[in-house]
């Protein structure tokens, strides 16, 4: 019967929840955003950091925070222009590199610029835990957290661990990109945390000499995904020598460009 079915599925739930660990906030964080992507390359660290200023620039009297929780390949300290290492509280916390007024935290402060993390899942679990819990980030209204791609460890543990507001998918327009998009999309539905929608990222290219536009990885792409998922599309950014520039020489263009059309 029906009600047999629910008092199953309900036991079930229970009985899965009981391994999960307790969502708990990060100490002075109102807002938790979480910028994901199923594949690297895709653009998701520019969109973060470029989101990050926009919050920041769009109401002054907001706090906003970074943090880069990818572990493998962080890129924040140079497309936010940070270096060195992050004093310590009386507290024993870690306090964040600041620049444009945004609090960050990554794990290339911690570690030579060019030596590689060569580490097993628990250590990088490890790192991701103390990058959330052991920074002082003070009273923040939003904290964006740029996720290394995929699904995996890392995505889980933060969904699982802290209370998150929301979460956005970034991806090109690109057939391979978009299989793995989706995945993203699903497994933060599985895990209870909302998708706020998806960013079309490098999803035109138009010549600077004779302006003739070119969808080099495909058009509309993450626009079809969004209906079929039912989402949001965020935002449309166009495939633009400037954004790469300004973020590889750590002006980001939201700060550095803010009247341009990227």
């Amino acid at each position: 019967s029906s009600s047999r079915d629910e008092a199953l599925m309900d036991k079930r739930a229970r009985i899965l929840s009981r391994g999960l660990p307790k969502q708990k906030p990060i100490e002075g964080v109102k807002q938790v955003v979480v910028l994901a992507s199923g594949k690297g390359g895709v653009g998701k660290s520019t969109t973060a950091v470029n989101i990050a200023l926009a919050l920041a620039a769009n109401d002054s009297t907001k706090e906003v925070g970074l943090l880069d929780a990818d572990i493998y390949g962080p890129s924040i300290p140079k497309m936010m222009n940070l270096k060195g290492n992050p004093e310590l509280t009386p507290k024993n916390l870690m306090r964040p590199l600041k620049n444009y007024g945004i609090a960050c935290m990554s794990m290339g402060f911690l570690v030579e610029e060019t030596a590689p993390v060569v580490w097993r899942g628990l250590m990088v679990m490890s790192a991701v835990e103390k990058l959330l819990r052991q920074v002082d980030w003070g009273q923040l209204d939003y904290l964006v957290i740029d996720m290394p791609p995929g699904t995996g460890d890392v995505q889980l543990s933060v969904s699982q661990n802290i209370p998150i507001a929301g979460a956005v998918i970034v991806s090109t327009p690109q057939d391979v990109a978009l299989l793995d998009a989706r995945k993203g999309a699903e497994m933060f539905r599985k895990v209870h945390v909302p998708v706020l929608g998806l960013v079309q990222n490098m999803s035109v290219f138009q010549c600077p000499k004779c302006k003739h536009e070119t969808h080099i990885f495909g058009a509309d792409g993450v626009r079809d995904l969004a209906k079929t998922l039912g989402l949001d599309i965020l935002g449309d950014i166009p495939l633009h020598v400037n954004i790469r520039e300004t973020c590889d020489s750590g002006q980001p263009v939201v700060i550095s460009q803010p009247q341009s059309d990227a």
